[in-house]
């Protein structure tokens, strides 16, 4: 069978390369780039090939989002949608719907409610016990650092009166359980949740690249790897049916697992591939499970917590370095942010300074005085822009205004020399670029309410933003030279939106929409 070869015309192309960050074509053939530059010459590079034009649209790399879920998400997709449930009735009545759609006895997971928008109160299982009686149910927050069982899970997964647990929260009121279990607290009703067959995971993971690919993402990096999730993959890709390219991390407590699945499976493929590990410090802002070091505002008796202890986080940060791989550490509050980049300088002077490219996942409230330690330490910074307009909405009240000054900070992390690989951390935020774009540039938040920007000072450009999702993402998982411009000899990975991002008030850079995404020189997704 012969390649296929394609000519991208009358849209302006973006390519992420500095020495040629603009050009009028670009000419594919097979799965890569082979020119770009000029119309005239881009036709004369693949003689016949299939011209692709789209009017005042713009070309750029494909989106690279290095924060995903990934079978999670595709699981979301057609689990109980709770996102935007604004009342604890529409809660209620959600659940209750969804539950006369499944079999008794089937798990209800999923849902990634969000309290904040009924005004902070927690779910409780007396909610929904009622209306659940046939099935166990154990929905979680959205950002995943807390979940709702009612009492069949409980009392499937054997919770009765449990211990506290340490990096935990069990949520009583008046003594009694309330339902809602926070960070480590979880395992105890996590352990119960049947685990999805391959060929579930499979389905999942199918439904996750469209959804992708609809968005111009052309690879991610997953965050819930494991060995299940690598087979899945894996059979998806010897079908020829992976239209992602994944990069997989393993848990850092199974660190030797996944040294072992490199020294077995080398990354040979541009598709899948594992080389990481990912850890956490703390929880999160919304659950209240980030580490700070002052209290919080609105609970002045917390301040967060560690999930795992610093030396036992080091001890494998260490095992995990000294095996090659890459270490993603989960970091939220200021505590968390300070003292992990404390742990990654006392890697570099106990094992050497090298080009280790660790990340900190999410960075999100950071002191100015840490700012400039990620470039001083070689670490960068693995954040999601939508995160900023959504906790936006709430996040002073819980920390107040000097903090949030520190609160996602694009501009003073490149301006103090450190790189950001931006994503979503879907399925906690949609996996949808260009609305992490416009989070980056406009930090206008999801309600409305902040029109000139939340924390303003923290915005960055369009051009930063993009190289954020693209050139720098691609550096992120040590795959420059691949992918994350558009350069000849490159992979053949790109997207193309109907409108020029650079044309645009900032404003209206969201009302953009994806028209093709390709990857490997494959269209993966063109709009109708």
């Amino acid at each position: 069978m012969s390649e296929s070869s394609y000519v991208f015309i009358d849209a302006v192309v973006w390519t992420g390369n500095p020495d040629q960050p603009f050009a009028e074509s670009v000419a594919v053939r097979g799965s890569e780039i082979v020119l770009v530059g000029s119309r005239e010459d881009a036709r004369a590079a693949v003689p016949g090939a299939e011209e692709i034009s789209t009017p005042g649209g713009l070309v750029v790399p494909g989106f690279i989002d290095s924060h995903v879920h990934f079978v999670t998400g595709g699981y979301r997709l057609a689990s109980v949608q709770l996102r935007d449930a604004d009342s604890p009735s529409e809660f209620i009545r959600r659940i209750a719907d969804y539950a006369e759609t499944v079999e008794p006895g089937e798990w209800i997971t999923g849902g990634d409610w969000d309290h904040e928008r009924w005004g902070g109160e927690l779910p409780d299982r007396t909610w929904i016990d009622s209306v659940t009686a046939r099935n166990p149910v154990w929905v979680n927050r959205l950002d995943g650092h807390m979940a709702l069982a009612n009492a069949e899970a409980l009392r499937l997964a054997g919770v009765d009166d449990p211990a506290d647990v340490s990096g935990g929260t069990i949520v009583r009121a008046g003594g009694r359980l309330t339902g809602v279990l926070k960070d480590n607290a979880m395992d105890l009703v996590g352990h119960a949740v049947p685990e999805p067959s391959n060929v579930a995971k499979q389905r999942a993971l199918i439904a996750a690249t469209r959804y992708v690919a609809s968005n111009g993402v052309t690879s991610v990096h997953d965050m819930g790897g494991a060995a299940g999730t690598f087979d899945a993959l894996d059979a998806l890709r010897q079908r020829d049916s992976l239209v992602t390219r994944v990069y997989l991390a393993y848990p850092i407590g199974r660190w030797r697992d996944a040294a072992a699945h490199v020294e077995r499976f080398p990354n040979r493929n541009d598709w899948l591939r594992i080389g990481s590990v990912k850890g956490f410090v703390d929880g999160s802002l919304g659950s209240h499970t980030a580490a700070f070091f002052e209290p919080f505002d609105d609970t002045p008796d917390d301040r967060g917590f560690f999930v795992v202890e610093p030396d036992e986080l080091y001890r494998d940060m260490m095992a995990a370095d000294s095996a090659g791989l890459q270490l993603m550490i989960h970091a939220i509050g200021d505590r968390a942010n300070a003292t992990l980049l404390d742990l990654f300088d006392r890697l570099n002077g106990e094992r050497g300074v090298r080009d280790r490219r660790s990340r900190i996942e999410h960075a999100q409230h950071l002191r100015s005085a840490d700012v400039g330690r990620f470039a001083e330490l070689g670490v960068l910074a693995s954040m999601q822009p939508y995160h900023a307009i959504d906790d936006g909405r709430w996040a002073e009240r819980v920390i107040g205004p000097d903090r949030a000054r520190g609160t996602y900070a694009f501009r003073s992390l490149l301006d103090a020399g450190a790189r950001i690989a931006f994503g979503s951390d879907w399925f906690v935020a949609p996996p949808t670029p260009i609305e992490g774009i416009y989070a980056a540039v406009t930090r206008r938040t999801i309600d409305g309410l902040n029109p000139g920007g939340w924390v303003p000072e923290q915005r960055i450009t369009v051009a930063e933003a993009l190289a954020a999702y693209t050139r720098d993402a691609a550096f992120a998982e040590f795959q420059e030279h691949r992918k994350g411009t558009l350069e000849a000899g490159k992979l053949a990975d790109l997207a193309i939106l109907d409108r020029n991002l650079f044309d645009l008030e900032p404003e209206r850079i969201r009302e953009a929409e994806v028209r093709l995404t390709m990857v490997g020189g494959r269209i993966a997704y063109r709009a109708e």
